[in-house]
């Protein structure tokens, strides 16, 4: 049997990708007359805003502020922050895998305290002991360093392991561990190219718990 399942946050657990998107292009927009493609910003799901931002600059006269750029885009979101909610099926997934008797944990490149707060906000903080976030590694993903850290603080082998991501970044990470990659997209990562070695499902409905708890599954 499978011994433990790591969940990635961020349009994992909820779906913040979309939100994201939505702001970052309409911020480009108004302040610099910047058109935000999907293809461009799916490029930095699961890691950091810094490639994107490369990427951007190269486009603009001159380069952007990164320090106000994202005050402009915090503030937009704390406006629709609270209309945020857990993916449909999450929950009972969760529960299930709970009384399974499987560790759970979250691997997470935003900070702490971005995740620690939509966890405490829904009542989830309980199901995580172990929490590993930007701050607690030199680089985030796809860099394997948060999933090893994470089977170290769990005491599983990562064959004994499944991550279940929604992005590139994040299922590369994964793999690279040497973790069993299930992927269940999101509305902005829907279109991704994932790695060969991950499974892909549509949504936590079809979120088979015995087969995906199975180690033979995963050979």
């Amino acid at each position: 049997m499978i011994k433990a399942v790591i969940f990635d946050f961020d349009g994992t657990i909820v779906d913040t990708g979309s939100a994201w998107f939505d702001i970052y292009r309409a911020v480009l927009k108004e302040e610099h007359q910047y058109d935000l493609s999907l293809k461009d910003f799916v490029k930095i799901v699961g890691t950091t805003d810094e490639a994107l931002f490369d990427f951007i600059d190269q486009s603009l006269d001159s380069p952007l502020d990164r320090k106000l750029f994202g005050e402009k885009v915090k503030e937009h979101f704390k406006e629709i922050k609270e209309q945020l909610v857990l993916r449909e099926g999450f929950l009972e997934i969760l529960e299930s895998i709970k009384d399974s008797g499987v560790q759970l944990a979250v691997a997470s490149s935003s900070k702490r305290d971005w995740v620690v707060g939509f966890l405490d906000r829904y009542g989830l903080t309980k199901y995580f002991p172990i929490i590993f976030t930007a701050e607690d590694v030199q680089e985030v993903k796809p860099n394997p360093e948060l999933y090893i850290k994470t089977l170290e603080a769990l005491g599983v082998d990562p064959d004994e392991a499944v991550a279940v991501e929604d992005s590139a970044n994040g299922s590369l990470a994964a793999i690279r561990a040497g973790i069993n990659c299930l992927i269940i997209p999101n509305d902005v990562t829907r279109s991704f190219e994932f790695h060969e070695k991950a499974q892909l499902i549509e949504s936590y409905a079809e979120f088979d718990l015995v087969r995906y708890l199975k180690k033979e599954t995963w050979n």
